[in-house]
């Protein structure tokens, strides 16, 4: 599903109070990385990851590179934190949400 603008800003809204569930820290973007965010997404559909003080990468290429490696869509890069979402059919959290917009 591509997003909208109104989906964008809906997503944006959704992940305000939400906490990182993954880390990128002084090693960078690897495998590991990428299966701990289909691990959380997948349940939650909505993820926050936060790039780490220490960590030497652009937030720009490691967002490009997370959402082509997992499949997921950029909602939104907010100073070190960049918001994911992928939409799971078999158990709809925000997406049905995101239907009626």
């Amino acid at each position: 599903m591509k997003l909208t603008s109104k989906k964008r800003a809906y997503l944006r809204k959704a992940a305000h109070d939400m906490s990182p569930l993954v880390r990128v820290g002084k090693d960078g973007f690897s495998e590991n990385i990428v299966k701990s965010i289909l691990d959380a997404i997948e349940k939650r559909e909505l993820i926050k990851v936060k790039i780490l003080q220490n960590s030497e990468v652009d937030k720009k290429e490691l967002a490009a590179e997370l959402a082509e490696k997992s499949g997921c869509e950029v909602v939104g890069i907010t100073g070190r934190i960049i918001t994911l979402y992928k939409e799971n059919k078999d158990h709809p959290v925000v997406s049905e949400d995101l239907r009626r917009i």
